[in-house]
């Protein structure tokens, strides 16, 4: 089908002008194959895979060689790409005394929980963070791998928000903000000063949120993107029930076999 030189050409035969070639062909069958449509009170809310309720444990990284030991449930979601969470990805890694291993991440914000041992990490931009046992600190994003060496056997739990990219299908291009440490005795001091003021039985949590500076006027999160709740249950209490708008990953740092501990859920 030929047409004016200055309107797009109908793709309907295999041979196209040279006018066509130039502008383009414009094939409407193609154009229209991914369309759906919904009727709208069928789809408002759609139904999703649910996301599952499991555990890894403790064991994974108390043994073995250094590595990383990713908590991937992508499959149970019907993800083409690691996840623990639609937005989230959660790993343990193992570092031997003496020995380095580096993580890399599509992510624009990374977490890491020490859980046990000692060492630093070094980051792209050269910044040393020294690390021991309690302690946690966020990067921003990098294209370079992130180095981390241990003096003594380690453990870490690191989150980063890969999957969100990953479902965007786009790269971070600019750090939103700087590498941050948060040390185990900050953290266990603040959380100790709330459990013993005034009404702290009244609270529903017992804990504080991490933040940072460049979410002190809006979110007051973690990271633009990343929250983080350090939260105490203590013996004989319940935690009221309550309801997230997005996926909790809960990491248990430490526990006893108390009886008539419960954790409540909606």
């Amino acid at each position: 089908m030929s047409t004016n030189p200055s309107s797009p050409a109908i793709d309907n035969s295999s041979t196209t002008t040279s006018t066509e070639q130039k502008q383009g062909t414009v094939n409407l069958k193609k154009l229209q194959e991914d369309v759906r449509i919904y009727e709208y009170s069928s789809a408002a809310n759609p139904d999703i895979l649910p996301i599952p309720v499991l555990a890894l444990p403790a064991q994974v990284h108390q043994s073995g060689e250094s590595r990383v030991i990713p908590f991937d449930l992508s499959t149970q979601m019907g993800l083409s790409y690691p996840a623990t969470s639609p937005n989230l990805l959660a790993s343990f890694i193992r570092i031997l005394a003496n020995e380095s291993l580096d993580t890399e991440a599509n992510a624009t914000s990374q977490a890491f929980y020490i859980i046990n041992g000692s060492g630093q990490t070094t980051s792209s931009s050269s910044v040393v963070i020294p690390w021991a046992k309690g302690d946690l600190f966020v990067l921003p994003a990098t294209t370079q791998p992130v180095i981390h060496s241990a003096t003594t056997d380690a453990a870490i739990y690191w989150i980063t928000d890969q999957p969100l990219l990953s479902y965007l299908g786009v790269k971070p291009s600019i750090p939103k903000f700087q590498p941050t440490l948060f040390k185990q005795e900050r953290m266990l001091r603040e959380v100790e000063e709330i459990s013993h003021a005034p009404g702290a039985e009244h609270l529903n949590r017992m804990g504080i949120l991490l933040g940072n500076k460049i979410t002190e006027n809006t979110t007051k999160t973690l990271t633009h993107v990343m929250w983080s709740l350090v939260n105490v249950l203590p013996p004989g209490n319940n935690q009221r029930p309550h309801r997230h708008n997005s996926v909790a990953l809960d990491l248990c740092i430490s526990s006893a076999p108390i009886e008539g501990i419960t954790l409540a859920s909606p």
